[in-house]
Parts: structure tokens; C-alpha cells; sequence
């Protein structure tokens, strides 16, 4: 079979929740990381190769990159939490964290974790895709450039560091421009020359096309399965073109580069294919007055269980409410969506909001990374995996988190807050996303930006401004409480507030109000209520939970 009916592409995952959306430490050069790769590969026996141990990891970007260990962890942990791994897995490490009494028992169990050594290194190049460089910045695109790239309709804008964790676009560019410096990465040290390069002979091991499966995937002739990259590259009738000899059992540096610039193509899962063809949904109401209509797509009745994206836009002056297979470990996108309240009631694999303004997001269970960028007044109420935040403006943010919240560049006014609802379904959806109730870190956020490690810039609710939250909707399902509770000054404060009730119950009662006085009473409290509704922006919440009229039904989805 000639090698036109193969079809490869940049996978979305590693590049969504795995690319830090922060200028990488510049230790994580091309320069450096060819030096760990031989470090790690000769040190085979010192826990460093295949499997690459955290407490290697740490002796390298502690003691030889100058990295903070705070710093060095996030790296190793957010690439972990790439790895395929049951819930079950998930809740098992939660719990042995949970039962550590100090920071030498979580170091002691860290000790025990490793990585696969050759992926990582793939894993810590791509944190490049986020560096500003001053000549991008200027020309507002990667220059030169090496072909015309056509922008999917969603991602006009001119390319930066921000946007280009979901634009496909940039992930493809990004593989096919750095393809030689990805590959000299994983060749054995005897393959590069003493100044870390690949001759014309220079051989690439098995084990290094394997690892390359972490970025690229393909097909052949447009079938519907996809493959990893190796199994493609391994299979008999391309031995030709993809370079493999079945005597060394090894691929031809050149050959196996040339076959792959020349298959690379579009992501058919990325988020373009998923403006472009995906499934419209008719999720949000056309809102009388506005000519904007929200645009929400998805992919999942094409895409494999692990490529479902779900894209949301500009969805105005609408409450959304979802609890839909649709959703369920699907990528979603949120962007542009103002004075709404939208409550997406799955368990979701990654949620990136971005240029939302005034609006509230109610979400099931996040299993890797809940991303806002560029927010503006926004309340996320959330239990997810990590939290990560950049160019936000007096957002605040409900949530339970089994890692510290990060705090990228450009933050104004953040409070965080702990994690106040629940859903009949909430624990049921944690259970199938692996996130438990311990360890939780809502409150000791990380500050990761260069500009400064300012710790003013977040605050934690005081308890007197602290309300429960309560979700509308009826579902089926066991969750009644919040699951963990809440911490306890948090439930004090709701104490406090609940006996003022009683009282003031009481001295109505006490009062014995004639007939008249007790309607003339009743209005007055209303009256002061209504008022309250409109000037705390309260009262657009509650007219939008109105069932919509008959004739307008939201499709289904």
C-alpha cells in the first residue's frame, strides 16, 4: 500500500492540557533538553530510563536547571495526569496522599511515581508552543513562515501564546517546524554527534517512534480507526517509506522524517474540523432583541471517545443547562460568553473559558485542567483537577482541587473560595473522573509568572460573604450534601446566619401582627426583596430559569 493513503496528525490533548499556557522556565531549551536525554539514558540503572522517577526528575531540575521543586513537580505531576489511568487509580493515590501527616510521608510516596522517560521529554519541548518571542509578537505570527496557514474561523485573531492550546493549527505547525530537534530528542546518545545532532545515518530506536505516539496519531485511507503513530510506522507494507529495517530493528533518522512531513496533515478531531463540520447544537436560546445567536459545536458523534470537543460561543443573556452524554469526557471550549449562567453537569476531560464577561459556570467534574483566560467578573463553581487561571479581572472561583491553583501572568482580584453545591449526580461523576473530596487545595494557590510572585493578587473569601450555592434542577442520583463539607469557620458563618433567621422568625411571630398588619408586613418584605433581586443582578437569574415556551424546546444533544 503506498504510503498516500496514510494520514498522520498532531493530537489535541497533549497540546490543551499539557502546554502550560505560561512562557516555559528557558532551561527547557532544545539545548538542555538534549543534554538530559543523554544524562537520563546513560544513568539506565539510577531510576532515570525508560521509566524516568520523580526523585531523578528532581535531582535534574532542581540541582542542574535551578528550578524551584514547586516548579519542578508541576511539570512532572500535569504530565502524570496525561497518562492513561483508571479512576480507580486516581482515587487510590488521593487516598494515600490524604493519609501523608507531612511533607517528608508525600515526598516519601512521590518517590514511588515515575514517568515514561522519552514521552516526557517530548512533554517538556512542547511547553515551547507558549514562548513569547519578541519577533511573534511584533508580526503577530511565526515568521518565517514556512507555508500559508489558512486560520480556522474561530482563531482570526492574530496567533498568541494564549489561543494556541486550542488552535490545531498551531499544533501542526509546531510538530512540523521542530520535527528534527523532536526527533534528535529521543535518539540514543551513540546516534548524535558531540554537539547533540543526527548524522545522515543516524538510526532511531523503536522505542523512540513509540514514544512519539505521545503527539502524533494517523489512519490509513481515511478508515475510521486510529492508530499510534508506531503501529503505522511499524506496519509491514511501509517498512519502505517509513525507514524501518527489520535486521536492526531500528528506522532510518532521514527516511522516517521525510515520510512524516510528508503524511502530516489537518487534526480531523481538532477544533477547526470541529467549527467547520461538527455538529451544531441547539443548546442556547435565540435571545428576543439580539441578533447574535450562540454558536455551540461538537464533534462526538464523529470523534473517538478520547478527541470529543465540545466549542461554546458567544452565548448572551441565557442561563444553559446541560447534564448530556455530548459532554461526557469531552474538551470544551467556552469563549465569549457574557452575562449568562451556564451549568454543564457532566464529568468533562478539560474546560478552557475564555473572554467571558459577568457569568457564572456551574461544571461537573473536571479530570485534568480548567483553564480561564481573560475573564472578566466570572464565578466558576467547580470540582476539578487543577485550576489554572491567567488575564483574569475580579473572578472568583468555588472549587474543590486535589493540586494547588495556579496563578499564571496577569491577574487582578482573584478570590478563591471552597467549593459550595452539589448535584444529585456529583459523586457519581467524581467517581468515574478519579477526583476525590482529600486532598483538597482550593485555598494554597501557586503563583507561576515571571513578572512577579506577588501573593496580594488572590484573597480567600471571608466567611461573612460566604452563601451555599443551590442548583435548580431536578436530576436522579444520590449526591445530597457537598461532598466533604465545608470547612468549618465557612460552616460556622452559615450557622451564625441560619440562627439570625430563627430569631427574626421569632420576634415576628412574637409580635402577634393582626391580619392586615401581616399582608401590609408581607409586602413591605417583598417589596425590599424585589429590590434587592434587581440591584444585585440577582433578579435575570432567576427569570431565566422560566421554562422556555413550548414552541421553543432546547434540542436535544
Amino acid at each position: 500500500m503506498d504510503q498516500s493513503s496514510v494520514l498522520l496528525w498532531v493530537k489535541a490533548e497533549p497540546f490543551i492540557v499539557g502546554a502550560l499556557q505560561v512562557p516555559p522556565p528557558s532551561k527547557f531549551s532544545v539545548h538542555y533538553l538534549r543534554k538530559i536525554s543523554t544524562y537520563v539514558q546513560i544513568r539506565a540503572t539510577e531510576g532515570a530510563y525508560p521509566r524516568l522517577y520523580w526523585s531523578t526528575w528532581r535531582h535534574i531540575a532542581c540541582g542542574k536547571l535551578q528550578l524551584a521543586k514547586d516548579l519542578a513537580w508541576l511539570y512532572f505531576e500535569i504530565f502524570d495526569s496525561l497518562s492513561v489511568k483508571t479512576p480507580e487509580e486516581r482515587l487510590e493515590w488521593s487516598e494515600v496522599l490524604s493519609n501523608c501527616l507531612s511533607e517528608e510521608e508525600v515526598e516519601k510516596q512521590r518517590n514511588q511515581l515515575s514517568v515514561d522517560t522519552l514521552q516526557f521529554l517530548l512533554f517538556l519541548y512542547i511547553q515551547q508552543l507558549n514562548k513569547v518571542s519578541l519577533r511573534t509578537s511584533l508580526i503577530g505570527e511565526e515568521w518565517p513562515s514556512p507555508r500559508s496557514r489558512s486560520q480556522s474561523p474561530e482563531l482570526t485573531e492574530k496567533s498568541n501564546c494564549h489561543n494556541k492550546n486550542w488552535n490545531d493549527y498551531s499544533h501542526q505547525a509546531f510538530v512540523y517546524d521542530h520535527l528534527s530537534d523532536l526527533l534528535e530528542l529521543l535518539l540514543d546518545p551513540e546516534q548524535l554527534t558531540a554537539s547533540f545532532h543526527s548524522t545522515h545515518s543516524s538510526l532511531v530506536s523503536r522505542e523512540a517512534v513509540v514514544a512519539l505516539s505521545f503527539l502524533i496519531e494517523g489512519t490509513i485511507s481515511r478508515a475510521r480507526k486510529v492508530y499510534p503513530l508506531h503501529e503505522l510506522a511499524l506496519w509491514q507494507p511501509l517498512h519502505a517509506d517509513s525507514g524501518f529495517s527489520k535486521i536492526s530493528k531500528t528506522f532510518s533518522f532521514y527516511k522516517l522524517e521525510t515520510w512524516l512531513r510528508s503524511c502530516l496533515t489537518g487534526n480531523p478531531f481538532g477544533t477547526s474540523a470541529c467549527l467547520k463540520s461538527g455538529k451544531k447544537l441547539a443548546w442556547a436560546h435565540q435571545v428576543e432583541g439580539t441578533t447574535k445567536r450562540a454558536k455551540i459545536a461538537c464533534n462526538t458523534h464523529v470523534a473517538p471517545r478520547m478527541h470529543r470537543l465540545v466549542v461554546m460561543s458567544q452565548v448572551y443573556k441565557q442561563t444553559l443547562a446541560k447534564s448530556s452524554d455530548t459532554l461526557v469526557g469531552a474538551h470544551v471550549k467556552i469563549h465569549r460568553c457574557n452575562e449568562s449562567f451556564i451549568y454543564l453537569l457532566s464529568p468533562l476531560r478539560s474546560v478552557t473559558i475564555e473572554k467571558c464577561r459577568n457569568s457564572i459556570f456551574v461544571l461537573g467534574p473536571v479530570g485534568t485542567t480548567l483553564h480561564l483566560h481573560s475573564c472578566d467578573n466570572v464565578k466558576v463553581i467547580a470540582v476539578c483537577h487543577r485550576l489554572s487561571i491567567s488575564s483574569t479581572t475580579g473572578c472568583i472561583f468555588h472549587i474543590l482541587t486535589p493540586t494547588r491553583p495556579l496563578i499564571l501572568s496577569g491577574n487582578q482580584t482573584v478570590t478563591f473560595a471552597p467549593f459550595h453545591t452539589h448535584y444529585p449526580m456529583l459523586e457519581d461523576h467524581m467517581a468515574r473522573t478519579g477526583l476525590a473530596t482529600v486532598p483538597n487545595y482550593w485555598d494554597n494557590p501557586m503563583v507561576v509568572c515571571r513578572e512577579n510572585s506577588d501573593t496580594s493578587v488572590f484573597r480567600l473569601l471571608p466567611p461573612c460573604e460566604f452563601y451555599v450555592f443551590i442548583i435548580p434542577f431536578e436530576m436522579e442520583g444520590d449526591t445530597t450534601e457537598i461532598p466533604g463539607g465545608l470547612p468549618s469557620v465557612y460552616q460556622k458563618a452559615l450557622g451564625q446566619r441560619e440562627q439570625k433567621i430563627q430569631i427574626w422568625q421569632k420576634t415576628v411571630k412574637e409580635a402577634h401582627l393582626t391580619k392586615d398588619q401581616r399582608k401590609q408586613f408581607q409586602v413591605l418584605v417583598e417589596n425590599k426583596f424585589y429590590e434587592w433581586l434587581i440591584n444585585t443582578g440577582h433578579r435575570q437569574q432567576l427569570d431565566s430559569l422560566v421554562p422556555p415556551a413550548a414552541g421553543s424546546k432546547q434540542a436535544a444533544g
